[in-house]
């Protein structure tokens, strides 16, 4: 009976993650080049975690995710504009007057983000000290609260967006609840053409099948991504995360407890229940800062190249062509920053992170003339870092 129900378990797991995959696949083929944004949304949405997207207006920040939630069903979903002058009654929804004469002070969340399965916040940093603690207890315990009313949320999802990083330090709380950081940017001119076919087809709202999964579906896959077992990469997990500390990005740790749950979804959206070294790849989206966007995708690759699991996540090793020039043109300024003189231990480090970086992207330069001379340069300040140590 037990292997019976066992049985039943992990075909039911089985069929949902196929379903979670075929709407995965359906946005992505809706948005062409936007591969990496969809599946990292793909991640936080079965690790129950939150994403920011950041990227300049036209990137399609918000349609990629309002055509994300038009797949899930039986799920309310919740999307709005904030500005510098949003109240909460248009977030949480207003007092309820019926109780109100009754002497209630009761919220009526009808509609209203409390209630819905998908929620996406735009310019979420124009967010104001009026809703700011009500939407930091929303983003972080999943739990509405104002005065003695206390509600927990069905959220499967926070999303958040904006063309800005934050500046003032009151925001900052906001975007640490922001587990995944996902850089959305203009695609390449190479898949420009096929851009412009199928904006013009979602234009027209040509009619095509829409895959659909359940919110019932997705929290069952939730749940089912807290019992996947992480003990095969624990002890690289623990020495990543103190690597990137020494290198200065700011990891706490309570993100580095939720981190793992990013690790596990990875897992389970490829079929497994446990973890390979290559699930680390999401640890490349959690930066703070644009800088810190290249050292984290060369400390993280150097970690997971080493894996060759026949069943990884195909964003694993998903690596750009790089231009030369720009390539080049990071390596002087490197070169310029060390020959500069009085930096700091952590400095230095950056640095180094840096040009182990550019290394790795330089193994990917096609041109082999300019590959060698790129090479060179960086060999060259290599003898220069180890002169001074």
């Amino acid at each position: 009976m037990e292997r019976i129900k066992n049985n039943n378990r992990r075909k039911s797991m089985t069929q949902n993650i196929n379903k979670l995959n075929t709407v995965l696949n359906y946005v992505k083929d809706t948005f062409v080049g936007k591969n990496d944004v969809v599946d990292l949304l793909g991640i936080c949405l079965l690790a129950r975690e939150n994403a920011f997207l950041y990227g300049p207006p036209g990137t399609a920040k918000s349609a990629i995710v309002r055509t994300l939630s038009k797949t899930v069903k039986d799920g309310k979903n919740f999307e709005y504009l904030l500005t510098r002058f949003t109240e909460p009654n248009e977030i949480f929804g207003p007092f309820d007057i019926r109780k109100l004469k009754e002497g209630e002070l009761l919220t009526n969340t009808e509609g209203m983000m409390p209630e819905a399965s998908l929620v996406f916040l735009d310019e979420i940093f124009n967010a104001n000290s009026a809703i700011l603690n009500s939407l930091l207890m929303a983003l972080n315990e999943k739990i509405f609260k104002r005065g003695k009313e206390t509600k927990h949320l069905p959220a499967l999802m926070f999303v958040g967006a904006s063309n800005v990083l934050p500046e003032d330090e009151a925001l900052n709380a906001l975007f640490d609840r922001f587990l995944v950081r996902i850089n959305v940017d203009y695609v390449n001119p190479e898949l420009l053409q096929q851009v412009l076919l199928a904006g013009r087809k979602l234009e027209n709202e040509e009619e095509t099948e829409v895959p659909e999964i359940h919110a019932d579906e997705v929290r069952e896959l939730q749940n089912l991504c807290r019992t996947v077992d992480l003990k095969p990469i624990y002890e690289v997990y623990l020495n990543t995360i103190m690597s990137l500390r020494n290198t200065g990005i700011a990891i706490s740790d309570r993100r580095a407890v939720k981190l793992q749950n990013l690790i596990a979804a990875s897992a389970l959206i490829c079929g497994r229940n446990e973890a390979v070294l290559s699930d680390l790849w999401v640890l490349k989206h959690i930066w703070d800062t644009e800088e810190q966007i290249e050292i984290l995708e060369g400390i993280i690759n150097r970690t997971i190249e080493k894996d060759d699991h026949p069943n990884s996540h195909p964003q694993a090793m998903q690596n750009k062509t790089p231009n030369p020039e720009e390539v080049m043109k990071d390596v002087k300024i490197l070169v310029d920053k060390w020959n500069e003189g009085m930096l700091s231990f952590e400095e230095q480090n950056v640095i180094k992170d840096k040009l182990r970086y550019l290394q790795t992207r330089c193994d990917w330069i096609r041109n082999p003339e300019q590959k060698q001379y790129i090479q060179q340069e960086i060999e060259s300040l290599w003898q220069k870092i180890l002169q001074t140590i």
